[in-house]
């Protein structure tokens, strides 16, 4: 559905009581030094609640108090950051921007279109510049309301990113139990001066497109099966529904795109892994910043043996990620760089996969229930695919983003016809 979605007003958020001397430089880590500059999307939905007394100025004048109160926990969120070293903990504040949509919320979520969530964000993803924070409130004619929150890559991963809003949401219903981040991870990945690296390499807003796909229980338990193996001495034969999943999209992408082998070409999956419990000791999952990184895998363009081909190779290079893969990061990013160059020139194929599933996506109540739904938007990567639990808990929810012409040839695949509904735009 397209609406009209315009911005009423714009201020800066501050935290209620300034940041002490002594932690206004907050130094980046090496993992947060190594990370793309662009703002992280999140999008949250709330209808009108019948039992909740606040009206709209209420509900916003709530949100506002109770992300200036987020701040002083969360100091360096109300920053700036300089030079890719460190975060100028100045208490400049947050950009903070109200807005109104000329439509009920109902008439949205019953026609969703993904795309639209651009127009719930303050910012476009690559305008981050020096902000590390920015949030949009948007009403609907309804009352209901949607909250759009934009965090910067460069300080933070998706973990951070939900300790944060989730943090911000219990201080303004007034819950005891609010969890402080730990603002430490630059002690324990130490800066570095990057030698030539670009963190931003692949980025593009060009021809780009977006895709929600949703797999239910029993397609994602027929995937399970079909690609689980025979062979009784591998530890785990059946495929998480992740580990599924992400094989079943990346083999029904090279049979819609790559119709011939060729063997002079490389095929490179990447994966995001949280490194807090892949260290040792382990990290808590308060530890604030950017404490994960991108896996890269050599994997088969073999379409017909998929779990040796793809899920074996993910797994083994999910399992090399520890502190030891940490301090090696440089020849990973080198690795990284070269091969979305050999992308660009056609000599190879890359294919990144996040999943935000057993995140808590649905959590951040405010003081009104929590969200009738979520989601991200376009992101400005193609050949990228997040992954979340739907709401029900029983799904995934696939966001995959490709170049257009790849785009239309995937979403007709014979394969991936009887698995995922393309035309499902309703939450309801």
């Amino acid at each position: 559905m397209d609406i009209e979605v315009k911005v009423i007003s714009r201020e800066t958020i501050k935290p209620s009581y300034p940041t002490p001397g002594h932690l206004r430089h907050y130094s980046l880590s090496f993992l947060d030094q190594s990370a793309p500059q662009f703002f992280m999307p999140w999008v949250l939905f709330y209808p009108k609640d019948t039992n909740n007394e606040l009206n709209n100025l209420e509900q916003r004048e709530r949100i506002k108090k109770s992300l200036s109160e987020a701040l002083t926990q969360f100091y360096p969120l109300a920053g700036r950051v300089k030079e890719n070293l460190y975060i100028e903990c100045n208490d400049e504040g947050v950009n903070y921007i109200e807005a109104v949509a000329k439509c009920n919320l109902s008439e949205f979520l019953e026609n969703l279109n993904p795309c639209e969530h651009k127009k719930f964000l303050p910012y476009e993803l690559d305008d981050v510049n020096d902000l590390v924070a920015a949030v949009q409130v948007t009403t609907f004619n309804c009352g209901g309301i949607v909250i759009g929150l934009e965090l910067s890559h460069k300080v933070a991963d998706a973990s951070s990113f939900f300790l944060f809003l989730n943090s911000w949401a219990a201080t303004a219903r007034g819950s005891s139990s609010i969890v402080s981040p730990r603002l430490d991870a630059a002690t324990i990945f130490p800066p570095a001066t990057l030698s030539g690296y670009n963190p931003n390499i692949g980025m593009s807003r060009n021809n780009i497109v977006l895709k929600r796909i949703v797999f239910d229980g029993n397609a994602i338990a027929a995937i399970r099966a079909k690609f689980s193996s025979s062979n009784k001495s591998i530890e785990y034969p059946r495929p998480t529904r992740v580990e599924a999943l992400s094989a079943f999209i990346y083999s029904r992408f090279i049979a819609a795109t790559q119709p011939e082998a060729d063997p002079n070409k490389a095929y490179i999956m990447f994966i995001a892994v949280d490194l807090r419990k892949r260290l040792d000791p382990p990290l808590p999952q308060n530890c604030f910043g950017n404490i994960s990184q991108s896996t890269a895998s050599v994997v088969s363009n073999n379409i017909e043996d998929v779990f040796n081909g793809t899920v074996l190779p993910m797994r083994e290079a999910i399992r090399t990620v520890n502190m030891d893969y940490v301090k090696k990061l440089d020849g990973h990013l080198n690795f990284i760089t070269e091969n979305i160059e050999k992308s660009s020139r056609g000599e190879a194929v890359t294919f990144g996969f996040t999943s935000l599933c057993r995140f808590p996506i649905y959590e951040a109540d405010f003081g009104w229930g929590k969200p009738v739904w979520v989601g991200s938007t376009k992101l400005l990567y193609h050949n990228l695919v997040t992954f979340f639990d739907t709401k029900s808990e029983d799904g995934i929810e696939a966001w995959i983003t490709l170049k257009e012409e790849d785009m239309a040839k995937f979403e007709m695949d014979k394969e991936v016809l009887p698995y995922v509904s393309f035309a499902k735009n309703s939450v309801f």
